[in-house]
């Protein structure tokens, strides 16, 4: 008979931790321990789980979020308590996310270890999920790339980078010129298509010499001494005398609120028509901490003015000459401390003044960042309601000035190629009010202990703000475009642009409807309120045609060669033709209504006030000026609206070229061929110094009339060798033009910059003569003979040469020399005296003219 051993004394078996998922523990199989591991795999199991307590392997691949669902509980107790029991390792000593055995199957034991292990599960999923999104952030899928070359006598070198894109989507092509890249948006991505122009003539230029290149050569050092007697110098002293007489002060400052203050919210008219009055009776105060300002205020408003005040940009010198003071005060490190709401409004003015007198370039989003985060330091991005001690002025104003910063911001990305720097979320700031500046004006009314503000107009009253509250009603669309075109993380897939297509389109809709309105509203109330002006009609459709076409530029390329992106050829032209006609109607145009918004002045000059009355009955269209006088997207968006014209004309004529029937084409898109070409050669006139926009349009119309002419390769090559050269002459001639006034007026006080005038032969009134004296090509100098040799050129005559001292203007003589190879002294001689050139002495030019006589 056996011993009975009692219960207590029995010796059980410690259970080994679990270290196979739970469906191979039930099926008793072995298991690779990965996750998901192989039996998983091969069963199509989507809950590949681990207890708590398992380790997996450091090399375990990762896995998606579908399969780290977690699977139901209820599967009895005995499976739940028996993938619970196990203990810990010692390589895990110290560890709570182990249960120990349960001494009882008590329900209350049997609770606690189902939500302990649901605890661990959930901990276990969180682990995974933080690796997985490791693992996502550090491996980015790289995109295809390459980089095409390509060097002209005329283009000069540029740089093409071609990027695929997933999902089968077409390519897109950055441009690379200068150390400068340029995103979707810039308008030189939509002319790279036409590099095939100057891969067809310019092995024609290199084999033979052409007054092609020898003509653009000229006009760049033309441009070179036009621009050193336009510009001033720099650092510009502030100067309270260079204001323009009355009379003309007060068409410019017409000129600006009739444009740019109607569409972009900057100042409040009542209170700086009380300072500009208070200007001209009380005159300066030469101190330019207390009132300098006002006056910065003023001179920049004057250049906005001026842009738009004559078709030739008669008073660029001057407004070039304001923007410079300007920039100076603004580059006081003292006023950086003082910034408040003016400081605000004259750093926005300034941002517009040197983008449309063309001061900066490409650089304006440069410095737009910089604007955004000035704004922000003060507190503008945040709703002023949730900002202590703001008055009603002051919170109004500061939603105006908010709302165009963000303007500014967002077309500043779009002109440049630039990403957004800003986002929706990172600000709070509601849009303006609908008052007009009168009420902003009107005393708060204390009643009973609170205040009592004016209240908005309806939404269908206009007033001067009526126009940027309902533009800002299309700024999440257009900054959503602006990010699929920009952002380097964008995929830019069709389905996006085509949701985009239908959104702005609906957006645009209502825009056109509320304008409408309060143009109705206008005409049928008896208290001579006026609605929209044509003005700031015409701008309105020029920016939201201005995105819709943005949005499918990177479809029309591939779009001429397939079928699948057809849609976005026909939005890309249609388009584009309405912007071409907003800026260049022709002249069969019809007479524009009246403008919008008025400021009465004081003014005793007959004449000013019959040109303010012209002005106000809708002669001058005012966004045919700005495109023609000003630069930035105002001057880019209708030169790629008519690339894509002549584009889509060149792919008809082209495929058309293989049928037997006559070649015809759509009479409105080859009528924007050719005033292309006039209307960059109205911007030469106006005092525009980049010849190669005018260059591209003659050739790409060159083009255009050979193909409809039928020419062969050959025949339309040499066909564009001609157009070119004639295309160098017509600039040259503008240019010699250009410098010629300056010749014959000087600059300042009756001379050149640096050079004696009778040095340029001004005294003789000879303004050819002092052309060619640009040239050096042998004419006489203060009687010293012919320029034509440099051996015979003594030190003492050297003396007489008060211009050599200016460093600008040897530097000019160096470019010219280059081109005539007919000048004083030879090249490399030039660029020793430009190199070594100092303002107040001579004596390097002196020592280096004696050693090379010896």
């Amino acid at each position: 008979m056996s011993e009975i051993i009692p219960e207590s004394k029995v010796k059980h078996r410690r259970r080994r931790p679990a270290v196979s998922c739970t469906l191979c523990r039930k099926r008793k199989i072995r298991c690779n321990r990965d996750s998901p591991c192989s039996n998983c795999v091969r069963s199509r199991n989507q809950t590949c789980v681990y207890d708590a307590s398992v380790q997996l392997p450091a090399s375990h691949s990762p896995v998606s979020p579908s399969q780290l669902t977690v699977p139901p509980f209820q599967r009895g107790r005995s499976r739940s308590t028996s993938n619970l029991h196990s203990e810990q390792s010692p390589g895990n000593t110290g560890r709570a996310n182990t249960l120990p055995f349960p001494s009882s199957n008590s329900p209350s034991s049997t609770r606690d270890a189902d939500l302990e292990s649901l605890r661990n599960q959930v901990r276990q999923l969180e682990e995974q999920l933080q690796h997985q999104g490791r693992s996502n952030n550090s491996q980015v899928e790289p995109l295809n790339q390459s980089i095409e070359t390509t060097t002209s006598e005329l283009a000069g070198t540029f740089h093409v980078q071609h990027e695929s894109r997933p999902n089968d989507q077409p390519s897109r092509a950055r441009l690379v010129h200068k150390a400068r890249v340029f995103g979707q948006s810039h308008w030189s991505n939509g002319v790279i298509q036409f590099r095939d122009i100057f891969h067809a003539i310019d092995p024609v230029l290199r084999q033979r010499p052409s007054k092609a290149t020898a003509n653009l050569n000229k006009c760049k050092s033309l441009a070179k001494f036009i621009q050193t007697q336009m510009l001033p110098s720099w650092p510009t002293t502030f100067s309270s005398t260079s204001l323009p007489e009355r009379g003309l002060a007060d068409r410019l400052v017409h000129c600006y609120l009739e444009t740019i203050e109607t569409v972009y919210r900057i100042l409040h008219i009542p209170t700086f028509q009380e300072e500009y009055e208070g200007i001209w009776s009380l005159g300066y105060n030469n101190d330019l901490e207390q009132d300098g300002a006002i006056q910065i205020q003023i001179k920049l408003v004057l250049a906005i003015g001026a842009v738009s005040y004559d078709e030739s940009f008669s008073l660029r010198t001057s407004a070039l000459q304001w923007v410079y003071e300007a920039q100076a005060w603004a580059s006081e490190p003292d006023l950086k401390l003082q910034i408040n709401i003016r400081y605000i409004q004259n750093s926005i003015l300034l941002l517009l003044a040197r983008e449309l007198v063309g001061v900066g370039g490409d650089l304006v989003w440069v410095s737009a960042g910089s604007l955004v985060r000035t704004a922000m330091y003060i507190g503008l991005h945040r709703d002023p309601s949730r900002l202590p001690n703001r008055s009603f002025l002051d919170s109004e104003m500061h939603r105006r000035l908010w709302n165009t910063i963000i303007e500014v911001s967002l077309s500043a990305s779009m002109s440049s190629g630039g990403p957004v720097l800003i986002s929706l979320s990172d600000f709070d700031t509601p849009p303006p009010g609908n008052f007009d500046d009168e009420q902003l004006s009107i005393p708060t009314i204390h009643s009973g202990g609170h205040q009592q503000r004016p209240l908005p107009k309806a939404e269908g009253d206009w007033t001067e703000t009526s126009l940027a509250i309902a533009f800002r009603q299309t700024f999440p669309l257009r900054l959503a475009i602006a990010k699929i075109l920009n952002d380097l993380s964008s995929t830019g897939t069709y389905q996006e642009t085509l949701k985009l297509d239908s959104e702005l389109r609906a957006t645009y809709k209502v825009l056109c409807q509320t304008l409408q309105k309060c143009r109705e509203s206008s005409y049928s109330s008896n208290k001579g309120r006026r609605g929209p002006s044509q003005f700031a009609s015409n701008w309105v459709d020029f920016q939201m045609h201005r995105y819709l076409a943005a949005l499918h530029s990177p479809f029309f390329g591939p779009a001429l060669k397939e079928t699948a992106y057809a849609f976005s050829r026909k939005v890309v032209v249609e388009t584009s033709l309405k912007i071409w006609r907003a800026v260049y109607p022709g002249p069969s145009s019809p007479p524009q209504p009246a403008t919008g918004i008025q400021i009465t002045m004081a003014n005793n000059n007959e004449a000013v006030r019959q040109s303010v009355a012209a002005s106000s009955q809708g002669d001058v269209n005012f966004l045919e000026r700005l495109a023609i006088c000003g630069s930035g997207y105002i001057r880019t968006v209708p030169l790629l609206a008519a690339a894509a014209i002549a584009a889509e004309l060149r792919t008809q004529l082209q495929e058309e070229s293989t049928s037997l029937g006559s070649v015809s084409v759509r009479p409105d898109l080859l009528a924007v061929v050719h005033d292309a070409r006039a209307w960059r050669l109205k911007c030469l006139s106006a005092g525009e110094l980049n010849v190669k926009t005018f260059m591209l349009a003659s050739l790409i119309a060159a083009q255009i009339d050979g193909l409809i002419q039928g020419l062969g390769k050959e025949s339309l090559t040499m066909f564009l060798v001609e157009a070119a050269e004639k295309t160098g002459a017509e600039a040259l001639e503008v240019f010699e033009a250009t410098a010629a006034r300056f010749l014959h007026s000087g600059y300042p006080g009756g001379t050149l910059r640096g050079m004696d005038s009778d040095v340029a032969g001004v005294n003789g009134g000879d303004a050819g003569a002092a052309v060619g004296a640009l040239y050096f090509d042998d004419v006489s100098l203060s009687g010293g003979g012919h320029a034509n040799s440099s051996a015979g050129t003594s030190v003492d005559f050297m003396e007489g040469w008060d211009f050599m001292v200016s460093a600008q203007l040897v530097i000019v003589a160096c470019f010219l020399s280059i081109v005539t190879h007919s000048v004083l002294l030879p090249p490399q001689r030039v660029i020793y005296l430009a190199l070594t050139s100092n303002t107040n002495s001579i004596k390097y030019q002196k020592q280096y003219l004696v050693a090379d006589q010896a």
